[in-house]
């Protein structure tokens, strides 16, 4: 059974209803468990555990000011111990993040992820879906926003985090941690 630890921050409660469904198709795959990075910023002792024996690590944060969070890049920053020792080398990687614009420079933030990943030395798995890109499409749809690094949400800036993300949004999160959880189980 794949473990997949998932370790994101929220600011105000959308990113955290996305990273919930992340780990609900990842459950179906494997032994999923989320972690919330805190406000300080500050990571648990079990979650480095955690994350040293977890076969798949997913990152999430909202984006702001074109990036993620900065108590997310806290986290990345003080993972450097692990990249001196190989110890996240080979683990399966993914991403998502949440904003309140239709593209909110989400992009950078995947990118991010994935860079941070790569320095681990970790294998990337993209979101693996197509857009919801025809006239009929509508913000229900899964892949909504047209992602392809990680998966994408939307969530306007007056919403609370039961109006946003959106139906779509979240069945994307959920279909792309069962992809990452089916992944692993390749290996």
């Amino acid at each position: 059974m794949a473990r997949i630890e998932i370790i994101s921050f929220s600011g105000y409660g959308h990113t955290l209803k996305q990273a919930e469904s992340v780990q609900q198709g990842a459950a179906t795959e494997g032994d999923a468990r989320l972690w919330s990075i805190p406000d300080d910023g500050v990571i648990s002792d079990p979650f480095w555990e955690a994350a040293d024996a977890a076969d798949v690590l997913v990152f999430g944060s909202p984006t702001y000011m074109g990036a993620p969070a900065w108590q997310f890049k806290r986290f990345a920053d003080e993972s450097s111990k692990r990249w001196m020792t190989g110890a996240w080398l080979d683990k399966y990687a993914g991403g998502f993040t949440n904003s309140a614009s239709p593209v909110g420079d989400k992009g950078d933030t995947i990118n991010y992820f994935r860079t941070f990943a790569g320095q681990h030395g970790m294998l990337w798995v993209p979101l693996g879906q197509p857009p919801a890109n025809l006239m009929a499409s509508t913000r229900d749809d899964r892949n909504w926003a047209g992602g392809s690094g990680g998966a994408i949400a939307v969530s306007p800036a007056d919403a609370s985090p039961e109006q946003g993300p959106s139906a779509g949004d979240l069945l994307s999160a959920r279909d792309y941690g069962a992809r990452l959880g089916q992944i692993a189980k390749r290996r």
